[in-house]
């Protein structure tokens, strides 16, 4: 009997690559080939991203060409930052950070917040996952 899970090579390297789709989406979107930072955020919440557009110190990258997501990018100092907003859950955090890494980032950071269990003794901690 032949069943949807027949004939299937889970062995085999996948043949949908983030550098396959990337190609693709630039070609579709008539995208320049260049790098995003090497320094990227992921901001789930998007009031980072906001902030920095709001005070004009964001703008839209040419180089992210994601099918579902925009790329923006601030500076830091001397160092020029990525910053993705409204990247919620995390399939699609692995699969933006993907293409974030074939496309020239080299660390990715995801800035989120979450709820206090229990009682705190500061107003502010901070938990850095590495």
């Amino acid at each position: 009997m032949n069943t949807i899970l027949s004939n299937k090579y889970y062995d085999e390297p996948s043949i949908f690559l983030p550098e396959n789709l990337l190609r693709e989406a630039r070609r579709q979107k008539n995208k320049p080939e260049c790098n995003v930072p090497t320094i990227c955020l992921l901001d789930p919440d998007g009031d980072l991203t906001e902030y920095l557009l709001k005070n004009r110190q964001a703008t839209k990258s040419e180089c992210w060409a994601c099918y579902h997501s925009s790329l923006y990018t601030f500076q830091l100092g001397a160092d020029t930052i990525g910053i993705i907003p409204c990247i919620i859950g995390s399939s699609y955090a692995v699969l933006v950070a993907e293409q974030l890494f074939v496309s020239g980032c080299r660390l990715l950071i995801s800035v989120t917040s979450a709820g206090i269990i229990n009682g705190h003794d500061t107003e502010k901690q901070f938990s850095l996952i590495t």
